[in-house]
């Protein structure tokens, strides 16, 4: 997502959890957690291998990067993405060019030649499945999910995101996307974008915490990490993840990929879950 692409979705989800839906009795994270935490990264950035990646890395925890392969770190450092890979990171497809609608009030930041508001549908889909074959010769995998860049789903003749759904797990947007407020109504090919930027730990952690009182997903994509783009400063970063560690018993913090493939394999009603 670009630095000047500012998604409301913080606001839209604490404000449609407060409502404080419990969880659906039919529904079970692993472990007998409360809620799960998605620790997204978007666009690829420096500040991500140099501030979030050793972040993690001490608590233990796994993340998606949403890579734009467009982007000029990834050749730069391809050898740090794949060992990111290999160390049980997922590496998300953000699309080749980071195509965002320069149609929208504000959007004159976006180049013509990567305007989605002049790309087609067909144009869209190709471009995502080449990205998908890039990632599958980076890291091996066949399964992972997508991040709409800018949030934005319609191309010039159409929505474009729907006709992934058979492509990926679990897809992130903006859009016309709903906030779940119990699992019941959770959508993996629809998951709303939360873009922190400039927040405190204290906000962070307020995130998670509703999701806890909802039972749902906290679907964090930052970008910048004390640096960048819409950053975040490491101080606030490593008070979340303090936070989560803390508290594993209440959050499965997992991949997005890993997350979505548990609510598609354990459907409200379905039998028990085993651990992951």
């Amino acid at each position: 997502m670009s630095m000047r692409c500012r998604l409301q979705g913080i606001v839209v989800a604490v404000g449609l959890a407060a409502a404080g839906v419990v969880q659906a009795q039919d529904f079970a994270w692993p472990g007998g957690a409360r809620a799960a935490v998605s620790l997204g990264y978007d666009d690829a950035l420096d500040s991500q291998l140099d501030n979030a990646v050793p972040a993690l890395d001490r608590y233990g925890f796994k993340a998606t990067f949403y890579v734009t392969l467009g982007q000029d770190t990834l050749p730069r450092r391809m050898d740090e993405w794949r060992q990111l890979a290999r160390n049980g990171h997922e590496l998300g497809n953000h699309s080749l060019f980071h195509q965002c609608d320069g149609s929208m009030p504000g959007r004159s930041w976006v180049a013509p030649h990567r305007d989605l508001s002049t790309t087609t549908v067909a144009q869209m889909h190709d471009q995502v499945l080449v990205a998908n074959g890039y990632l599958q010769a980076l890291d091996g995998r066949t399964e992972r999910t997508f991040t709409s860049p800018c949030g934005d789903r319609r191309a010039s003749d159409g929505e474009y995101v729907d006709g992934l759904r058979e492509v990926f797990v679990g897809m992130k947007v903006s859009q016309g996307a709903r906030v779940a407020t119990s699992m019941a109504d959770f959508d993996r090919h629809a998951v709303p974008v939360l873009a922190p930027e400039g927040v405190t730990g204290a906000q962070l952690i307020a995130m998670v915490e509703q999701a806890a009182r909802t039972g749902t997903v906290a679907t964090f994509t930052f970008h910048g990490i004390g640096g960048d783009h819409m950053s975040v400063e490491p101080q606030a970063h490593e008070q979340l993840l303090a936070y989560l560690d803390r508290h594993r018993d209440v959050y499965w913090t997992a991949p997005f990929v890993d997350i979505a493939r548990w609510v598609r394999d354990h459907p409200p009603g379905s039998a028990s879950p085993a651990s992951p």
